[in-house]
């Protein structure tokens, strides 16, 4: 149920009051809603209260701006408002130093949520010391000569490396004799020439045909069954 005429321009004259700001009709619609009041009554409101002169109101065109009575508000002298500023700027300078201080406290706050409780450490020490005894389980293994892979399995890897090595080595001497046969007689640079053409040799990617040779007649020189 809409509120009568009187209660309408008690709350219309509040709202004038409070914001103390020019506003026209569609601004205080806007802002009553809640209060359930049509427009057609805010603007009967405002109107009849500019008429009793409880507020002030200004014709521009069609359009009336309406604004609170400035003689009803104590206006501060040049010394009150001096006093406002000093207080002002203290309770800025208040402000400032609570957001410093709360700024400090989550500063520690996170610090200690970073760090482990006595139970996390216990439970992280746990978990190192079965880590630990499971690696020094299989040290002793190692040690004592138990055959991790099987020597067929070792023959299989091995005769794979071997193949792949062969092709690596045949690949790169068919390489180093198609350049050798291009570049002979060139006046380029060939270093110039290889980046231009986008070549790449294996120590350009940090690879040796050699070392992994090497690894390999490592790995058959070891004992069988390590």
């Amino acid at each position: 149920m809409a509120p009568k005429s009187d209660s309408a321009e008690t709350i219309v004259l509040n709202f004038v009051n409070e914001q103390n700001r020019p506003l026209n009709t569609q601004n205080v619609a806007d802002a009553l809603q809640k209060f359930n009041l049509k427009k057609a009554a805010i603007q009967k409101a405002l109107d009849a209260l500019a008429d009793n002169g409880r507020i002030s109101f200004k014709e521009y065109g069609k359009q009336k701006i309406y604004l609170a009575r400035q003689d009803q508000f104590d206006i501060p002298n040049n010394e009150e408002l001096n006093r406002m500023k000093e207080e002002n700027a203290n309770l800025q300078q208040q402000l400032q130093e609570q957001r410093r201080v709360i700024s400090e406290v989550e500063g520690e706050n996170k610090t200690l949520q970073s760090n482990l409780t006595l139970e996390q450490i216990r439970d992280r020490e746990d978990k190192l010391r079965k880590e630990v005894k499971e690696m020094e389980d299989k040290l002793e293994k190692l040690r004592g000569g138990v055959t991790l892979v099987r020597p067929e399995d070792r023959k299989v890897v091995q005769d794979m490396c071997l193949e792949t090595l062969s092709q690596w080595r045949r690949r790169k001497r068919m390489f180093k004799e198609l350049w050798d046969a291009i570049t002979e007689n060139s006046p380029k640079d060939l270093k110039e020439f290889k980046e231009e053409l986008g070549i790449e040799y294996d120590e350009d990617v940090g690879v040796s045909l050699q070392s992994y040779t090497g690894l390999l007649q490592h790995g058959k020189k070891r004992p069988r069954g390590q």
